[in-house]
């Protein structure tokens, strides 16, 4: 994750991989029974049931012979991009969330696949780019992680295997002081991935070399048609000594092709598609790839996305560099990973981005999200390389060796993911005919709708914007109050902008918004309103909002930027005994890492904290659907974003907690210790309070049936 906190709790008042919340002061993409309690024959024996025909765990797919004149030399490199939340959310600590929803895990779904289909495919070998667990000190995630990788022991398929930043108990961000937060600062004794994965399990693999003094880096030595590669995998944060520990390991094997493996080099632009530079990967890049001609591709992880640079070293031969991570996208990633196949016959490397999850899981519960192979030109590419060529200043017999394989290893893949496995039937939304072309309930509380003026004029302060059930209309504050600094009408306007499914026929843009002035404009209920005192605790509720945020948002102005909010310090409820007290009791919000926050504190008695969802990474510039459903019965809380549920739900909240009945509730802002702070960065279209779980065809998205 390209953030560097850890979480709190399991409950999550933090943003994982965000830093806590107190420090604040100072097209989308998702994160929609725990591998430990099996063992390793379940894992392999468990991972063929769903909607797919993939063989047993036994089997695999047997090789095709064809004629030796149509054959190619090639192999292929399995690679596992962060697989945090697939540790964390098979735990019971978090409700087991991917045993409940699919009756299987994704993370033991990708091991287990590579496992059967190694010898099909001829991978030699898997690649962990790190961020093996969500929250270090959390064993329970460990053991999840151990269970999945130990197929491939089991298997004797050798990998190779890396500490993220969520991987290490002082994740120190990269600052060019190379004398800080790296691998010479830890108590090596603490530190639970040498516990889980240190030396003494990684030489049991055959292809083990040797481990730097601290246990965080290492390399290995494969064999793949008849040719020798080195994968250099380093740890979060290396040192000055590490980098020469991994100089001396290359110039100690000075004819051996290298991949160097990290968890943080390359990024992705903003456009989700550009490949970025970071600071950290500059040093890398000066310090031990340039003059390093062996070193000729590189793969992480860390930033969400993916992404391909191509540089020239010292010698005048390219180094490719990869980036993927798809922690952000649906369900935690879905399940995706990739294959790198080497076609030594043809001089390519061809990518394939695919998941092996997505089929086993049950038919009912896919999506239009649930895809089984990407093919985005950044997910799906060939680069032609010219091995011979470029290994011959250091290497002058490396060869093709003997041709082997059928065909192309990726097509291949590709047919044994999608044997068996029919996509979900998409059905495309219908737009709404008219403003009022949307499903009425009975159980509105507040359905604020914000549109009414000319395009780009200001909200006057005091405005008011009605209520649908005519009982809670909000008004817009009045400028400079509460703390504020140098708010303007101007800073919200209407516009005509609006998500495609939303019958309200415009919106309102908060501009201007700055949590550092602090400068921020919104709208409040009355003191008196009705739905000040609701609580919601017997009927449960759902929470609609439309948004987009503004393509401009910049973490440093806007993280934790606020949809909406309820007034008061939610540290004042009985019994509150959690994180932030000086924050509200209920928190819409949008974090740092722009995910969608919902974090309430529960209408319970006795002891109580904050309990919260969280979406993955929504992109800038995108309308929007949100949807926050809350049973009446089993009291789980599902967030759905543009009809998807996402990955990190709660359960067991019981209703919304107020502190009276004259506590607010305000659209575009919030509060930290009672006053005004974190105002919105974008468009809200409407935003509809109900007091029932609403089903997907009552919600503001849906075409009315009368």
């Amino acid at each position: 994750m390209n953030e560097h906190g850890k979480s709190k709790s399991p409950q999550t008042i933090t943003a994982a991989g965000d830093a806590p919340r107190p420090q604040r002061r100072t097209l989308l993409k998702m994160g929609l029974a725990s591998a430990s309690g099996l063992s390793v024959g379940g894992l392999l024996a468990g991972c063929g049931g769903g909607n797919s025909d993939i063989g047993s765990a036994g089997g695999g797919t047997a090789p095709v012979v064809v004629p030796p004149s149509t054959q190619i030399s090639s192999f292929a490199l399995a690679v596992l991009p962060d697989t945090q939340f697939y540790s964390r959310y098979a735990t019971s600590s978090e409700s087991s969330q991917y045993q409940r929803h699919y009756g299987n895990e994704p993370f033991a779904a990708q091991t287990n696949w590579v496992a059967r289909n190694a010898a099909a495919l001829n991978i030699p070998f898997l690649i962990h780019l790190g961020d093996v667990v969500d929250q270090v000190g959390k064993p329970e995630q460990w053991k999840v992680a151990d269970s999945a990788m130990q197929v491939l022991e089991v298997a004797k398929l050798p990998y190779s295997i890396l500490a993220g930043n969520h991987d290490v108990v002082n994740d120190l961000d990269y600052t060019g002081d190379q004398s800080k937060g790296t691998d010479a600062q830890r108590v090596l004794a603490n530190e639970p991935y040498l516990q889980w994965f240190g030396t003494k399990r990684a030489q049991r693999q055959a292809t083990f070399g040797a481990r730097d003094s601290s246990g965080f880096h290492e390399y290995h030595i494969f064999t793949a048609q008849e040719q020798k590669f080195m994968v250099l995998s380093l740890s979060w944060r290396i040192s000055d000594a590490g980098i020469a520990w991994a100089r001396k390991v290359m110039a100690d094997n000075p004819t051996l092709p290298v991949i160097l493996v990290n968890h943080q080099l390359l990024n992705i632009a903003a456009d989700a598609l550009s490949p970025l530079e970071t600071d950290y990967g500059k040093m890398l890049w000066e310090k031990l790839i340039r003059d390093n001609d062996q070193i000729f591709m590189t793969l992480n992880g860390h930033h969400h996305g993916a992404a391909h640079l191509t540089k020239t070293n010292n010698f005048g031969n390219p180094v490719e560099e990869m980036v993927v991570d798809y922690q952000m996208d649906y369900q935690g990633g879905n399940g995706l990973m990739r294959l790198y196949e080497f076609d030594l016959t043809n001089n390519q490397i061809k990518v394939l981005s695919f998941s092996p999850w997505v089929p086993m899981k049950p038919a009912d519960t896919l999506n239009a999200f649930d895809r089984a192979v990407l093919t985005e030109p950044n997910e799906a590419f060939t680069i032609n390389i010219n091995f011979a060529k470029r290994f011959a200043r250091f290497n002058t017999t490396f060869g093709t060796g003997k041709a082997t394989v059928a065909s192309s290893l990726v097509e291949q893949a590709k047919a044994i993911v999608l044997k068996g496995y029919t996509e979900p039937a998409v059905v495309a939304p219908v737009a709404p005919k008219d403003a009022d072309d949307y499903p009425k309930v009975a159980s509105t509380v507040a359905h604020w709708r914000f549109f009414g003026g000319a395009e780009g004029t200001s909200v006057a302060p005091g405005a008011r914007i009605a209520d649908v059930t005519g009982a809670n209309p909000l008004t817009r504050d009045a400028l400079n109050k509460g703390g504020i600094v140098g708010a303007e009408a101007g800073d919200i306007v209407w516009s005509s902008d609006r998500h495609r499914l939303s019958s309200a026929p415009g919106s309102v843009s908060f501009i201007n918004t700055d949590k550092n002035v602090p400068r921020l404009s919104y709208f409040v209920t009355d003191p008196s309103a009705a739905i000040n005192a609701q609580t919601f605790a017997k009927t449960g509720y759902t929470i609609e909002a439309f948004v987009k945020i503004n393509q401009a948002w910049d973490k440093t102005k806007h993280a934790w930027m606020n949809i909406m909010t309820r007034d008061g310090k939610r540290g004042d409820l009985a019994g509150f005994d959690g994180g932030d007290p000086e924050s509200p009791p209920l928190l819409f919000a949008i974090s740092s890492l722009r995910e969608v926050q919902w974090e309430v504190v529960p209408d319970v008695s006795g002891a109580r904290d904050a309990m919260a969802n969280w979406s993955g990474e929504i992109i800038a510039g995108t309308w929007v659907h949100i949807a926050i459903v809350n049973d009446p019965v089993t009291h789980d809380t599902i967030m759905y974003v543009e009809g998807a549920p996402v990955l990190r739900n709660s359960s067991n909240v019981v209703g919304l907690a107020t502190l009276s009945a004259s506590s607010q509730w305000v659209v575009g802002g919030g509060s930290w210790d009672g006053a005004r702070a974190d105002g919105f960065f974008g468009n809200i279209g409407e935003v509809r309070v109900a007091a029932a779980a609403l089903a997907p065809a009552q919600w503001l998205t849906a075409r009315r049936t009368v």
